[in-house]
């Protein structure tokens, strides 16, 4: 049963103009604060949260112990990122008083998600939509829905497209919410990770970030925001624009050590390319001359006797041309050839990559495959077919570093043949992607 009537709304509606300061002052923080001072914000909030609660306190004709003055309380002291036990307290007494304080029910649900425990939050957040449908408890629920731990034999995917149905509800109840397309970015990125990445999700997933930040000026000074998309860059090679964003998330949030660790992991992964792509592997000129020497139509493999399948399943003709003819995009009807100079290997092992060279003794090509077994891989000397490769030209420059290369993206080691043969399906193994979501 609910609460009875507040003896004094005049002091509950002090207590809330209170919380409301509060949680703006941390929301909007860098409309007042420049990034520089990024890294004195949790101390602000910190200092903030103590000035509201000494002036919640000094509020009298408030009774303690009702279900919304305990829910603001508890709302004040859950604006910090990090769990406290005095605000599940307090949320857990309100939401006992008063089951339908749906507020109280989403605070509660934070708290919970702070300390660990996702299949509690999950229960208050749907037990908050059995009350009243509300965005803020959906945008948490698409975020826990993620997160819930699977059994062996329940499909994460089927959870993930669950949490993209509630990201576009909250998304439909109020468009201009910068959070809720916030979140509805990550369930699409978590669906491209999980359902075969299909581009359209991917840019889905970017266009739903690029909306939050047009919306809401407060999501451009989201550093979870701007990892995120950093980290669907990446996987896509649009290398620039993910050392930009994992250099403004650590800008945003100088006490997380994760997105100046991303940015320098790929500052080091390229300019070791760059470097083994220059140098040819440091294969000496009589030995590269002996690998090219080697190479036979015969390892070409069913990419040389018309057996080659297309994506669609049909059979394709291909026409062996030199890696230096080859166009920007997808080369259709082209094959290439060539020797193993040196393989790169990284702290997250997604792409597995590989410099090629061929006999037209041109520049060494980086190959990037994707999807991979961890088991899989090639040697120096490995003579590779690539069918209908896709070709960029990378130029990247960051922070006074640029990089130029050629670079042949492969989505999964079964379209390639090595040594004349093709690759059999342990080869191929899902990728898997890393990102943050905070309950805030």
């Amino acid at each position: 049963m609910a609460e009875e009537e507040e003896e004094n709304p005049q002091a509950l509606q002090s207590w809330q103009e209170l919380v409301d300061q509060l949680y703006r002052f941390r929301d909007h923080y860098f409309e007042s604060h420049s990034v520089e001072n990024a890294g004195k914000k949790q101390q602000d909030v910190q200092e903030e949260l103590e000035r509201t609660l000494q002036q919640m306190e000094a509020i009298e004709g408030l009774p303690r112990t009702r279900a919304r003055a305990m829910m603001l309380k508890g709302k004040a002291l859950n604006v910090l990122p990090d769990y406290s036990a005095q605000a599940e307290e307090l949320l857990s007494k309100a939401v006992k008083l008063d089951p339908e304080l749906v507020e109280a029910w989403n605070h509660l649900g934070e708290v919970y998600w702070k300390k660990g425990d996702v299949s509690a939050a999950h229960t208050c957040f749907s037990g908050a939509l059995g009350h009243c449908k509300n965005k803020a408890s959906l945008q948490n629920l698409s975020m826990v829905l993620r997160q819930l731990p699977v059994s062996p034999g329940d499909e994460h995917a089927r959870n993930v497209m669950d949490s993209v149905r509630q990201a576009k509800m909250a998304v439909q109840m109020d468009v201009r919410d910068g959070r809720s397309w916030y979140v509805l970015g990550n369930a699409y990125l978590s669906l491209f990770f999980n359902t075969g990445q299909n581009p359209k999700i991917s840019q889905q997933a970017l266009s739903a970030y690029a909306q939050a930040e047009k919306v809401d000026p407060a999501a451009s000074c989201n550093p979870d925001l701007h990892l995120n998309r950093a980290t669907l860059y990446k996987y896509e090679e649009n290398y620039m624009e993910a050392l930009g964003g994992f250099s403004r998330a650590a800008a945003l949030d100088p006490a997380w050590p994760e997105p100046r660790q991303r940015e320098q992991q790929l500052l080091d992964f390229l300019d070791r390319l760059a470097s083994l792509l220059e140098n040819k592997g440091k294969v000496k000129g009589k030995k590269l001359q002996s690998m090219l020497g080697s190479l036979r139509p015969s390892q070409l493999g069913p990419c040389g006797d018309g057996s080659y399948q297309g994506p669609l399943g049909q059979k394709v003709a291909l026409e062996l041309r030199p890696l230096s003819t080859l166009q920007p995009g997808v080369n259709p009807g082209a094959v290439v050839l060539g020797k193993v100079l040196f393989s790169l290997t990284t702290e997250e092992k997604v792409p597995f990559t590989f410099g090629l060279v061929d006999a037209s003794e041109g520049p060494c090509f980086a190959v990037t495959v994707y999807n991979m077994a961890q088991s899989w891989g090639v040697l120096i000397g490995d003579s590779v077919a690539i069918p209908e490769p896709h070709l960029r030209h990378h130029h990247i420059q960051h922070q006074g570093k640029s990089f130029a290369f050629p670079g042949i993206r492969v989505e999964t080691p079964l379209l390639l043949v090595v040594n004349g043969k093709a690759q059999g399906s342990r080869s191929q193994a899902a990728a898997t992607v890393a990102y943050r979501a905070q309950s805030e």
